[in-house]
C-alpha cells in the first residue's frame, strides 16, 4: 500500500485561500464545526475546512496532497464510524443547495444536503425521493454507499437513480462523471463509498409519488414470537409495493419517546405500501391479528412526512450501528435471532435489532453496472446501541459478535457499506464487497488516490 507519511498540522492552511472557515484545535467554533450526528465519533483533525462550494474543497485538496494530509469528508455525520484524530477534516455543511427541474424530473443537490432539503424542494411538484429513514440525514454519503431506502423493494436503490457526480479527485481536478464520460468512476461512486475523490454535488431521477400508507404497529416483547412468525410468513407472500421490517426495541425512559412507549420492550413492524390505499390495508390484517397491539401508527400521510414511518431519533446522539446480509430467514433463523436478542436476552444491551425485508427492486440487477453488493440478500439484518458512555462499548461489542456469529450461517458473508459499523480489520472491512467488487475497489483506488490521503471512514486501499 502506498500512503504518504503524515506529518501533523504541517503549515496553517491560509484563511485567504478558502472561502469558508479553515479552524484549528483551540479556535473558536472547532468543537461545533468537528461535531457530526454521532457523538460517538467525535473528531479531533488537525485542521477542519467548512468549505462553501466546489472550489474551497478543490483547494483543500491540492493542500492536502502537497503536505501529505489524510482527509476526511462530513456533511451530517449519521454515517461517521470512529473519530478522525488527524489530518484535514473538511466539512460540508454549508452547501445545501438544491434544484429540482421539475420536467425532467431530477434534483441537483450540492454536497452537504440533507434528504429533508430535497424533499422540501420537491414535493410540491410532486415528486418524491428515495431516501432511507431519517430525512436528516445526507444525500451524498447514502447515495455513495448505495443508499438502502424505505421504498427500496418497490423502487431499488437510491444510487439506482443517479444520472452524474460533480467530483473532486485528490489531486484538485473537477471532473464530471457519468455513465458515458466517466464510467469507471460512475460504477465507483455508486456504492464503493469516499474512495477515488469527494463528490461535490449529483444530479438523480425523482419518483412521480406524493403520499404512501407508512408507520409501526407495536406489540409488546413478550409476543415477539408470535409477531415475528406471522411477519416472515407474511413478507415471503406480499408484493413489491409493501416494504417492511421486523424489529425488536428496549426504549430508554428518557422524554424524547412518548408514552406508552418509553422505558418498554417493544416487537414492532414498520411498513410502506405504495399501492392503493384500500389494498394495503387488507393486506395489513395479519400483521395486526398476531399479537396484542398497543401502538398502530400506520396512517396514509405525505411523502414528505416519511420521518413518521420509523420515527429515528432526530438529535444527536453517541450511538454504533452494525449489519449483517441474509440469504434467508427460515424458522431455524428466526428462533436462533429471538435467542439471541428475544425476550429471554433480558441483558441485551441493543436498543434496536431489526430484520429488513430486502428483494423486489432491491434484487434486480442496475441498468448501470455499480459496486453495490447486497442484490443478492432476502433480509438484512441491523442492530443499533447508543453508548452513553465509553464502558458501555464493551458489552455492546459483545453482544453484536455473539449475534453475528449465530446468523452467520443464513448470510451472504457481506455487509452494505453504510450500516457497516466500524471495520475492526481489513477483512472486516472488505465484507461490505464481492472479493471481485473489493479488487476493483483497490485498482480504482490506486489510480484516483494512490497517495491513500482519503482513507478515513469505510475506504480501501490501494492496490
Amino acid at each position: 500500500m502506498t500512503t504518504t507519511p503524515h506529518q501533523p498540522a504541517p503549515g496553517r492552511l491560509a484563511l485567504s485561500e478558502i472561502r469558508g472557515p479553515v479552524l484549528h484545535p483551540g479556535d473558536e467554533g472547532y468543537a461545533e464545526e468537528v461535531t457530526g450526528f454521532n457523538l460517538a465519533a467525535l473528531h479531533t483533525p488537525d485542521v477542519v475546512v467548512g468549505a462553501t462550494c466546489p472550489e474551497d474543497i478543490a483547494t483543500a485538496l491540492r493542500w492536502a496532497s502537497d503536505t501529505g494530509t489524510p482527509v476526511a469528508v462530513q456533511a451530517t455525520g449519521h454515517g461517521a464510524n470512529f473519530p478522525i484524530a488527524e489530518g484535514l477534516l473538511i466539512s460540508t455543511t454549508r452547501m445545501t443547495d438544491v434544484h429540482i427541474d421539475p420536467a425532467a424530473r431530477t434534483a441537483t443537490v450540492a454536497a452537504g444536503a440533507k434528504w429533508r432539503h430535497v424533499l422540501e424542494a420537491a414535493a410540491p411538484h410532486g415528486l418524491a425521493t428515495l431516501n432511507g429513514s431519517s430525512t436528516d440525514a445526507g444525500v451524498v454519503g447514502y447515495t455513495l454507499g448505495g443508499g438502502l431506502p424505505v421504498l427500496g423493494r418497490t423502487y431499488g436503490y437510491a444510487a439506482d437513480l443517479v444520472r452524474s457526480f460533480e467530483l473532486i479527485t485528490p489531486d484538485g481536478a473537477l471532473r464530471e462523471v457519468t455513465a458515458d464520460s466517466e464510467p469507471e468512476l460512475f460504477w465507483a461512486l455508486r456504492g464503493g463509498k469516499g474512495n477515488v475523490g469527494v463528490v461535490t454535488s449529483l444530479t438523480f431521477d425523482l419518483l412521480p409519488l406524493t403520499s404512501v400508507i407508512g408507520g409501526g404497529i407495536y406489540c409488546p416483547g413478550e409476543h415477539a414470537e408470535a409477531l415475528l412468525q406471522a411477519w416472515a410468513e407474511w413478507a415471503e407472500q406480499v408484493p413489491d409495493e409493501m416494504c417492511s421490517s421486523f424489529g425488536l426495541l428496549r426504549l430508554p425512559p428518557i422524554p424524547q419517546i412518548p408514552e406508552p412507549l418509553r422505558g418498554g420492550f417493544w416487537a414492532r413492524v414498520v411498513l410502506a405500501w405504495t399501492g392503493e390505499p384500500a389494498e394495503g390495508e387488507s393486506l395489513l390484517a395479519p400483521i395486526r391479528a398476531a399479537a396484542p397491539v398497543v401502538v398502530d401508527t400506520v396512517e396514509e400521510m405525505p411523502y414528505a412526512a416519511m420521518d413518521r414511518i420509523y420515527l429515528d431519533p432526530q438529535d444527536p446522539l453517541p450511538a454504533t450501528e452494525s449489519c449483517l446480509l441474509l440469504r434467508e430467514l427460515p424458522p431455524e433463523a428466526r428462533a436462533t435471532f429471538l435467542a439471541q436478542v428475544g425476550p429471554g436476552a433480558s441483558d441485551c444491551p441493543l436498543l434496536m435489532v431489526e430484520l429488513r425485508h430486502m428483494g423486489g427492486a432491491l434484487s434486480r440487477p442496475a441498468a448501470t453496472e455499480d459496486a453495490i453488493c447486497a442484490r443478492d440478500a432476502e433480509y438484512l439484518l441491523e442492530a443499533v446501541a447508543v453508548l452513553p458512555v465509553p464502558e458501555a462499548a464493551a458489552p455492546v461489542q459483545e453482544a453484536v459478535t455473539s449475534l453475528y456469529a449465530a446468523m452467520a450461517p443464513y448470510g451472504t458473508g457481506h455487509t452494505m457499506v453504510n450500516l457497516h459499523g466500524t471495520p475492526h480489520d481489513e477483512p472486516d472491512r472488505a465484507r461490505a464487497w464481492t472479493a471481485e467488487v473489493y479488487d476493483r475497489l483497490r485498482h480504482d483506488k490506486a489510480l484516483y488516490d494512490p497517495a491513500n490521503l482519503l482513507r478515513f471512514g469505510h475506504t480501501v486501499a490501494p492496490d
